[in-house]
């Protein structure tokens, strides 16, 4: 394991109260942290002398996080060790603002367009409480597509209520994912690297022989910043190739400068190779991508949908014959290019292309065939527009062995439990 040096005191905090934040995005296999990691950190931190122990986390959109917890098996491991987990999108919440940059008014070009957010009761008193509470950050070794990792900070974006994550989820995603790590940053991280994921953080499982990558390792310190840089650098990246990493070490938040990190217990000269983050390029050929010319932002309406299409195409066997258009720039000429290939239906993903082309698109090919996605990332309409082109079932996206009873009973007890998660609608 990895671990940055540091000559601080002990990690357990006078109050012996411990919150982990697993990532836990999805019930899918390779995307969320192992089980027997999680259980391994409890254990250690039960010697340390830990009283009380959370597991906490707000899982993606278009899931609820009770249904992921009991399928991953950490809600079993809470039982068993007296840990109690959390499930952050059923919690009252508290605004904060995302500072790093103006908002859209004074800067139209660069700026937010959302400044307000809200983070769920127990983050707000980890940071109220910071000096009597631990936190250990408890992240999977994975790029991403849109972010370019997923480690420590962007494990943090699971703080924010979903609905706030839907704006500016486009180049303005690398600030704001270092605008919440401002607000509260942990105590340890430790990344889960016994396995990691290349081309994105959501690998279809057929093609998981391509996707997945044995490492083996543990990487972790008190520095959330260096310890996702020496993560980067087993991809074969620096900080200048992940937007967030360089922030953060401009902001001085953290050090992600690999020469100003000294690591123990391997060595990163036997990580040569670049493994590659973007998208692997293989899509259904009936399905027709139109991007914009102008802009269409990697982190946002490209990425998001692609990434959905290509999981639902090559595990549920999904059909095609549709359009997919993102991005601002398109030829006036669009809908009849549509026409003459054939195509009758799809999806419009993001405000760009949305207030350029989807009333247009609307018009010609009725409502009914012609779905939204708004905002940058909106993924529980994507969710729902791609079942229903593809014809998928939404409740097969879950394991086939898990019971489909067991679904609606986690949904409903969030539902009573307060939770704000967005959920695709069955089309």
């Amino acid at each position: 394991m990895f671990q940055q040096l540091s000559d601080e005191g002990p990690i357990l905090k006078e109050g012996k109260d411990v919150y982990i934040k697993v990532n836990a995005i999805d019930n899918k296999k390779h995307v969320f942290t192992s089980p027997e990691v999680l259980d391994a950190v409890i254990r250690k931190l039960k010697e340390l002398g830990a009283s009380k122990i959370y597991v906490m986390e707000n899982s993606t959109q278009g899931n609820f996080t009770r249904v992921v917890f009991d399928i991953t098996g950490y809600a079993k491991i809470c039982k068993e060790h007296g840990a109690k987990p959390l499930y952050l999108d059923e919690e009252p919440t508290q605004d904060f603002i995302f500072k790093g940059k103006p908002g859209v008014e004074t800067d139209p070009a660069d700026g937010y367009f959302l400044k307000k957010f809200r983070l769920p009761r127990t983050i707000v008193r980890i940071i109220n409480d910071r000096d009597n509470v631990t936190y250990v950050d408890l992240p999977k070794l994975k790029t991403h597509s849109m972010g370019i990792i997923t480690m420590g900070i962007k494990n943090q974006w699971g703080f924010v209520q979903q609905a706030d994550r839907r704006s500016d989820h486009n180049y303005n995603l690398h600030s704001k994912l270092v605008d919440v790590y401002e607000l509260i940053k942990p105590d340890f991280t430790i990344i889960d690297g016994l396995e990691g994921t290349i081309h994105d953080h959501y690998p279809p499982t057929a093609l998981e022989d391509q996707l997945v990558k044995q490492f083996n390792i543990l990487i972790g310190g008190r520095d959330t910043v260096a310890v996702d840089a020496i993560g980067a650098r087993v991809f074969g990246l620096t900080m200048d190739e992940v937007p967030h990493l360089k922030i953060a070490h401009e902001r001085g938040l953290g050090i992600a400068d690999l020469d100003q990190i000294t690591v123990q217990g391997g060595s990163l000269e036997s990580y040569q190779e670049v493994f590659p983050t973007d998208l692997l390029e293989k899509f259904p050929d009936d399905i027709l991508i139109v991007k914009g010319k102008d802009l269409c932002c990697r982190e946002g309406c490209q990425n998001n949908p692609l990434s959905v299409m290509q999981v639902l195409a090559e595990d549920l066997h999904g059909k095609g014959g549709f359009f997919m258009v993102m991005g601002k720039g398109f030829d006036a000429n669009l809908v009849d290019q549509l026409k003459q290939q054939g195509y009758a239906r799809g999806l419009v993903a993001g405000m760009c292309a949305m207030n350029e082309v989807g009333q247009k698109l609307r018009d010609a090919f009725g409502k009914r065939n012609v779905f939204y996605s708004r905002y940058c990332n909106s993924l529980a309409e994507t969710s729902t527009a791609l079942f229903g082109l593809m014809k998928v079932n939404p409740l097969d996206y879950f394991p086939k062995e898990y019971p489909k009873y067991k679904i609606l009973k986690h949904f409903l007890l969030a539902k009573l439990h307060g939770s704000k998660t967005l959920i695709p609608s069955i089309v």
